[in-house]
């Protein structure tokens, strides 16, 4: 299937462009003319080349795809028919590559299919548990409501999912700075105060010594020191893109006793939240289990939730199958039991994924607030530590003259 670019005028003599997939130009025609537009150009579109690249392709923020929630949200309230919603929206977005995606799912709605079931093939932008979603709005009527819910859900688990990042960005940039620094200083400046040490003559400090031996090791190996950097960091990715590979990583995350709980608690929050809003929807246990485990990002509690959705299935109180997984916190899996018992699983959840909300809050102030004089203290250590290292002879010099 080809891509093709298309301009036209409808019956109302508007001009209109788009994109349409689609085998030939013929194809392309005899759609638009059934859509009652006139075409005046089309033309193949271009394959874009940077769009396999990571971080090069086109890209859609989270907070597009909140925004397209309330907005929808509020037109399908005031009583305005879906193919209606998404003229208006594709007119109002700004983002290119989001509007091409909204005027495609527009496109298959027009053509029978449901609303669920367009927005489930793009998956990289509506998740599973999205279109589950919103299939369970169609069927009940209440579209809108679900829509505002998941932007509010959204929202919740974006701000964690940042909050999350902020606190895992910080001390790896303030090392990589640190890196640089010390490269930089035993590269470009230790060379200038070797040749002046050996011209002062005398006994250098061991520390002097120590100094300049790392600095010839690193200038002499530089070029074998970035390539096995580089080697580890695209050895690390293509390792992590596999099934095995992401399973051990994540999981190691988890074991991290820094990172670690705050890994876990993201993700129970996110998962708690994503239940509680399936449940409500009237989604059963086992689909919105099955659904929301799939969304999950870390392998390994993703395994670990699979795990617990063939127990349930299995007869087994929801409960105990998350005690018996071992990576959901032992209050969740008390909380949960009291829900079953009382038949408010939903209203659970959601206490169980705002206290976590709370909880990643005060542990990302806790880990800023440690990591700040941490990384002040390796900075005083290491750069520090080079530049009195570097006036040790200098000192040595002024006592003997005096």
């Amino acid at each position: 299937m080809n891509i093709f670019e298309w301009e036209g005028w409808n019956k109302s003599r508007e001009f209109k462009t788009g994109d349409m997939e689609a085998p030939s130009k013929n194809a392309v025609h005899l759609r638009l003319s059934r859509l009652g537009i006139t075409p005046e150009r089309i033309k193949k579109k271009r394959p874009n080349l940077f769009k396999k690249i990571p971080f090069a392709g086109p890209s859609v923020p989270k907070s597009s795809i909140i925004l397209f929630a309330r907005q929808f949200s509020a037109m399908i309230d005031a009583g305005m028919p879906i193919v209606k919603c998404f003229d208006l929206l594709c007119e109002r977005e700004k983002n290119r590559e989001f509007k091409r995606v909204l005027e495609k799912i527009k496109r298959w709605v027009e053509d029978g299919e449901t609303l669920a079931d367009a927005l489930g093939k793009y998956p990289e932008h509506f998740d599973s548990m999205f279109s589950n979603m919103v299939a369970a709005g169609e069927k009940g009527g209440v579209l809108d409501e679900i829509l505002i819910r998941l932007a509010k859900d959204l929202e919740k688990a974006e701000k964690v999912r940042k909050k999350v990042g902020t606190a895992m960005i910080y001390p790896l940039a303030t090392l990589i700075v640190s890196i640089v620094v010390t490269g930089v200083i035993l590269i470009f400046v230790i060379p200038v105060f070797r040749r002046m040490f050996l011209d002062m003559g005398g006994q250098i400090p061991f520390a002097t010594r120590l100094v300049i031996a790392l600095s010839d090791g690193l200038k002499q190996n530089i070029f074998y020191i970035l390539a096995v950097m580089a080697a580890l960091f695209f050895g690390t990715r293509s390792f992590y893109r596999t099934s095995k590979g992401r399973l051990f990583i994540d999981a190691m995350k988890l074991k991290s006793p820094l990172f670690g709980p705050l890994v876990r608690k993201s993700v129970v929050a996110n998962f708690s939240r994503a239940m509680a809003a399936m449940l409500k929807s009237g989604v059963a246990i086992l689909d919105a289990f099955d659904t929301v485990s799939k969304t999950i990002e870390n392998r390994a509690m993703q395994m670990a939730a699979s795990r617990v959705k063939e127990e349930i299935s299995d007869g087994r109180p929801l409960n105990e199958a998350l005690y018996r997984s071992g990576v959901f916190p032992s209050m969740v899996c008390q909380m949960v039991s009291i829900g079953e018992s009382t038949g408010a699983l939903d209203a659970v959840f959601e206490k169980i994924a705002d206290f976590y909300d709370d909880e990643v809050d005060a542990f990302t102030e806790n880990i800023m607030a440690l990591i700040e004089p941490a990384m002040m203290i390796f900075l005083g250590i290491t750069v520090g530590g080079l530049i009195v290292s570097l006036y040790l002879p200098i000192f040595k010099m002024a006592s003997i003259l005096n």
